[in-house]
């Protein structure tokens, strides 16, 4: 094998993936196709550019995506530091001035000494050597014809139809009631049931919520199994209750009568922490969402680990395809970081390129490859992403409910700050345990010298 890591794609994973190799003294060629070829999204030539948003959410530890950061302050992330360095006002979140952000990575990259940027579009993944896939949701078509090819057309989706997700014990358990249609294949889904009046309402709120605009480079006529519900809605006020609200083959146990429409919630994990709202794909905005879906009876008081959204996102079925480690199943030395692995976020994204480029670097030094605990939040979201016993795979934000439980029965405020302490002491002692030398940067050798030679 030869000692150099090849990248592919230079936003957040990428560049994350080539800082924990370069610190490791290993020889990266990453290459990144702007500017000369631009994505829809993308404005500038910059690494690690931010298009949808200057937040990186919260960063406090008893919020999912700040116990994910602190997680990775401990891996010692390029990303976090350079959000610390051009961070601006925002409360508790850590939100960058984007321009500055994107620059102080790309500075940070570029001056690494055994870092190569090859400013091209690579159209297929090299066949031999280490390589890691980080191109992101706007992967080019020719790279997408290429992966369809390796992975199978059905295993790479190019559109997100997303459903929210709710914790299960946020969900009112007196309106809630657990049945399949026709008594068929057990009592796997919550039920949540509506009468007329209910339904009514609910219709009312959905049909004046606020949705979000569609960008040129998102627009594509959906299928009518994907159909937003709003979408669904405009076609008529009882076409709901015709289609992914109907109740028909299902009796709630308590009135011993079916109900005018219900919502159905199915398990999202096996230990049935989280469930999703079945068919409840949306454009509508997130504060809209969370507005509309509290008039669902048994939802009033929901806690959404994650809210619904149709956009498009080139993605693979991970769960068939990855190891924990970010490992191709079929080929080891093949890594997948980012986006296109099925996580969701900046943060997330960047947390899989940091794994990635430890795991190529313990490859080339012949040690394992590793994957932190489960009980942290960076382990907790690798193994949703590869646990090949999930049949439907959609994206994922890092969340508390993809955690194991804790021993003690707690809730709310508590139990966060118990998991989180849990993740950063299990965090620490893993990487006791774990080699993950870092070179001086005083001893790495010369960037030109040792690609010219790798190569």
């Amino acid at each position: 094998m030869e000692n150099i890591v090849r990248i592919i794609g230079g936003g957040l994973a990428g560049a994350e993936a080539a800082w924990q190799l370069a610190r490791r003294g290993i020889v990266v060629e990453l290459f990144e196709m702007r500017p000369q070829r631009m994505t829809e999204a993308h404005a500038g030539a910059n690494l690690g550019e931010l298009v949808c948003s200057n937040s990186l959410r919260s960063d406090l530890v008893t919020a999912p995506a700040g116990l994910l950061k602190a997680e990775m302050r401990q891996l010692d992330s390029l990303v976090i530091r350079c959000a610390e360095i051009s961070r601006v006002p925002a409360g508790a979140a850590l939100a960058v001035d984007r321009d500055r952000f994107s620059a102080a990575l790309t500075e940070a990259v570029e001056v690494l000494a055994t870092v190569w940027i090859t400013r091209r579009e690579m159209q297929t993944i090299p066949d031999d050597g280490l390589v890691i896939v980080a191109t992101g949701p706007l992967t080019s078509p020719a790279l997408s014809r290429d992966l369809r090819a390796r992975l199978g057309e059905e295993h790479l989706y190019f559109y997100d139809a997303i459903s929210p997700i709710v914790t299960a014990e946020s969900i009112d358990t007196e309106v809630a009631f657990r049945a399949a249609r026709y008594n068929k294949g057990g009592d796997d889904y919550l039920n949540l049931p509506m009468t007329h009046e209910e339904y009514d309402r609910f219709v009312t709120a959905l049909l004046s919520a606020e949705r979000v605009p569609t960008h040129s480079f998102e627009r594509f006529v959906p299928f009518e199994g994907c159909m937003p519900i709003e979408e669904i809605a405009d076609r008529g006020r009882e076409t709901l209750a015709f289609g992914p609200m109907r109740a028909v083959g299902l009796s709630d146990p308590r009135t011993g009568r079916r109900p005018y429409a219900v919502v159905q919630l199915r398990q999202e994990n096996r230990e049935k922490t989280l469930y999703n709202l079945v068919g409840f794909q949306t454009k509508m905005t997130y504060p809209e969402q969370r507005r509309v879906f509290a008039l669902i009876p048994g939802l009033a008081k929901a806690e959404f680990v994650r809210l619904g959204s149709l956009h498009r996102n080139t993605f693979i079925n991970a769960p068939k395809h990855l190891l924990p480690t970010l490992q191709w199943r079929q080929r080891p030395s093949l890594f997948f970081a980012g986006q296109i692995t099925g996580v969701e976020g900046y943060i997330e994204s960047a947390a899989t390129g940091l794994l990635a480029g430890i795991n190529a670097a313990h490859l080339l030094a012949g040690k394992p490859p590793v994957a932190p605990p489960p009980t942290t939040a960076l382990g907790a979201l690798l193994g949703y992403i590869s646990d090949p016993e999930r049949a439907r795979f959609q994206p994922m934000n890092v969340n508390f409910g993809l955690l194991p439980p804790l021993a003690e029965r707690v809730r709310g405020k508590e139990k966060k700050e118990l998991m989180s302490r849990r993740a950063l002491a299990d965090m620490a002692a893993w990487l006791r345990g774990t080699e993950t030398r870092i070179a001086p940067a005083d001893t790495q050798p010369n960037r030109s010298a040792e690609i010219v030679s790798a190569r």
